[in-house]
């Protein structure tokens, strides 16, 4: 049970990225998103992300945590926090609203902890990831325009996905810089607490400390229209399948 609830509560800790196509969507500023998450039709925590004007720089943040009932025996609480520098034009992300800047993840599940950040250097290419508990600092080196797990799931949200191709992205994580593809599946229509929407159905794949780390697929449902809300991930475990659901949108 104990890794079950692992696996479902670092859902939105760290999320999808893509590569650098022309962006074809827009989400709006300010946004707030919230989600209910569940594992066989039983509500077991609740997750929000945030999008955040701040006048210089764009912040994403991420919160989830574990409902009562599971908190007695397996309390969870796990935060992110992406701070990206607007650019003039936002030329250096073709069209994206900033540059990645910043990334501090702290998460508290059961006895295990972390508490790190990742500051990026995008005109040096490099980035530092410090882990606070540890006191462990490690650079890196970039190549292009890279994304933290968070900011990227904004990200894929302004571009064209076209069923059958797939497009990628840099994405350093974990001390690691990965090169992320996110796979274009289908469209369908999904019922949801909120109603019934037309959506397209991704598939990232990639192995890191967030949401694409554990073992089975990760499907993620955003609506097929310009503000790409992500109605539903889903994710096959060893019993039955995780939901995270959106419930709410502000």
């Amino acid at each position: 049970m104990t890794k079950l609830l692992k696996v479902f509560f670092v859902l939105f800790i760290a999320t999808a990225s893509i590569s650098h196509c022309n962006p074809a969507a827009a989400f709006s500023l300010p946004e707030r998103l919230t989600f209910d998450l569940t594992w066989a039709g039983i509500k077991a925590g609740s997750a929000v992300l945030e999008a955040t004007d701040n006048g210089d720089t764009i912040s994403f943040s991420s919160r989830a945590v574990s409902a009562d009932w599971i908190s007695v025996f397996y309390p969870v609480e796990d935060t992110a926090v992406s701070s990206l520098k607007k650019t003039a034009a936002d030329k250096s992300t073709d069209d994206f609203i900033g540059m990645p800047h910043t990334y501090r993840l702290k998460t508290s599940e059961g006895r295990h902890k972390k508490n790190r950040e990742i500051i990026f250097d995008q005109d040096a290419k490099k980035a530092v990831h410090m882990d606070f508990l540890s006191g462990e600092k490690v650079s890196a080196e970039l190549h292009g325009i890279t994304f933290d797990p968070l900011s990227a799931f904004y990200y894929v949200r302004k571009l064209p996905l076209e069923v059958g191709k797939s497009v990628y992205v840099d994405i350093y994580d974990s001390k690691k810089l990965y090169s992320v593809e996110v796979q274009v599946l289908k469209k369908e229509v999904l019922e949801t607490p909120l109603g019934k929407f037309k959506t397209v159905l991704i598939k990232p794949v990639m192995k890191s400390d967030g949401i694409f780390y554990r073992k089975g697929d990760i499907l993620i449902s955003f609506t097929d229209d310009a503000r790409r809300l992500p109605v539903m991930v889903r994710t096959k475990v060893p019993v039955g399948y995780i939901n995270v659901i959106l419930v709410g949108v502000k």
